[in-house]
Order: structure tokens, then sequence, then C-alpha cells
């Protein structure tokens, strides 16, 4: 037998073997992990008392920062007060984050806008 027909002939049984596999469409793949639950609330196993304290930390420190960025680095602490200020108000500190963020918005602006001249 010459090689080329031997080719040919393993090449027309290796097309008709996809034509035959072309008709199953079986899923072969098993799930081993328990689907995840996307809806649940995350601060459910929480206590809402460790929340709110953990809320006046996280503002307090994001206060601390935002008024040194008033003297120093006012780009970078503005930034991580107002970051910060977000997350304290996420955790019902709203006072607290509220002013972090303004006085780092004020001191961002001040830096970029206003200490180039001096």
């Amino acid at each position: 037998m010459n090689e080329e027909t031997r080719y040919d002939k393993l090449e027309e049984s290796y097309h008709d073997d996809e034509k035959d596999n072309r008709d199953y469409r079986e899923e072969t793949a098993a799930e081993i992990a328990t689907p995840v639950s996307l809806d649940r609330d995350r601060d459910e196993d929480r206590d809402p008392e460790h929340a709110h304290v953990s809320g006046k930390v996280i503002g307090w420190s994001a206060l601390v920062l935002s008024v040194l960025s008033l003297f120093f680095l006012p780009v970078l602490l503005g930034a991580a007060g107002i970051i910060l200020g977000f997350v304290a108000r996420r955790r019902n500190a709203e006072t607290l984050g509220a002013w972090s963020i303004g006085i780092g918005v004020v001191s961002i602006i001040i830096g970029i806008f206003v200490l180039p001249f001096f």
C-alpha cells in the first residue's frame, strides 16, 4: 500500500469520526463545588453594634487623614481621607464620613490649584 493512500484513508476516517461526534450534544463535566449565593446580605452574621463601632474608628481615621492633608501631601492624604470617608459613611458613621470627604476635597483643590502659585 502506498503512503499517500494510507494517509488519505486515515484522514477520511478522522473526518467520519468528526461527523459522528457532532450528533451528540452531551455535557460531560460534573460540578464539584456548591453554588454561590449572590443575594446574601453581607452583614447578616455581624452584630450591628460592631459595625457601628468599626464605622466610627474608620470615620475618625479618615478625618485625621483629611486634616493632615491640609498641611502636607494634600493629594495623597486627601484621596485616602475621601476613600475612608466613603467607607465610614457605608458603615453608619455618616457625619464623620461627610466631614472627611469634604475636608479631603477642599485639601485636594487647594493642593492642585492654589499651592503651585506659592
